[in-house]
């Protein structure tokens, strides 16, 4: 009877020393990651196995852990967190020298939604509180091939929302650093489709095509594989909506820069 219950025993302190260990382990990758509601944690306190709990943070901030009751443990880090309730423990007379150990099992407080052309869309929780807008991207599998050069950043703070456009190929080609911002809970990324422009008439490929950065109309020429045995560069037409959504037919250069939906019409050679 005696040897069961020394060997039960020292499961135990096995079974939490394991957890102690993969606890320290995770917060020291996630040493700055602050609490918040929905998060799911496990709790074990060291030589207590009967202490350990998995429970969730509430709307309100606050976890229930046996002896001591509600935690308020919103806004607090891991390491801040377990103090917490290490304080409490040892208050309460309920354990003498505490050593508490918090491990985030899903995190749900801290989460961003990343929508539109990406190839995973979704929301995806914030690893550390550094965690990147291209981590993020990574994360969501990167663009799509029908997705935007630029990322739109919407935040809300102080119940003010917040907007801004960043340019990927100037973050990486040109050493924008500035534009690799960190994160926060609830901001949210959308990569809008990229832009289009349109040929028809006398090409080899006739249809929708994406429009790169300063292509000009003889590029998009040749992006449609070119004119036919028929067709001409005399009297070519762009169709093309003015600002105010206006419908204006021009004759182009071929050096002329094309614009969003631009419309190319190549036509049929008379001679």
């Amino acid at each position: 009877m005696l040897t069961n219950r020394i060997l039960q025993t020292l499961l135990g302190c096995l079974l939490v020393l394991l957890t102690s260990s993969a606890a320290h382990a995770q917060s020291g990758k996630n040493a700055e990651y602050v609490l918040g509601p929905g998060d799911i944690v496990r709790i074990t306190v060291f030589q207590n196995p009967d202490l350990t709990t998995e429970t969730r943070v509430s709307e309100a901030g606050t976890l229930t852990f046996p002896l001591v009751g509600s935690v308020p443990v919103g806004g607090l880090s891991l390491s801040q967190g377990e103090k917490k309730i290490a304080d409490m423990l040892r208050e309460g007379a309920f354990v003498t020298k505490p050593q508490v150990n918090i491990l985030p099992m899903q995190i749900r407080s801290s989460q961003v939604a990343v929508l539109g052309h990406v190839n995973r869309p979704g929301r995806y929780p914030l690893e550390t509180v550094n965690m990147r807008l291209s981590d993020m991207l990574a994360t969501a599998g990167g663009i799509a091939s029908t997705g935007a050069d630029t990322v739109v950043l919407m935040r809300t703070r102080d119940s003010t929302t917040v907007r801004r456009e960043i340019d990927i190929p100037k973050l990486f080609l040109k050493g924008d650093g500035a534009g690799d911002i960190p994160l926060t809970g609830g901001d949210v990324l959308y990569v809008n489709r990229a832009p289009m422009f349109y040929i028809y008439g006398e090409v080899q490929r006739p249809g929708a095509f994406r429009l790169e950065r300063d292509m000009t109309v003889m590029q998009g020429l040749a992006t449609g594989g070119g004119l036919t045995i028929r067709g001409t560069e005399k009297g070519m037409r762009v169709h093309r909506r003015d600002a105010d959504g206006r419908l204006q037919i021009i004759e182009p250069r071929l050096d002329e820069p094309l614009k969003v939906d631009d419309v190319i019409y190549v036509r049929e050679s008379l001679f």
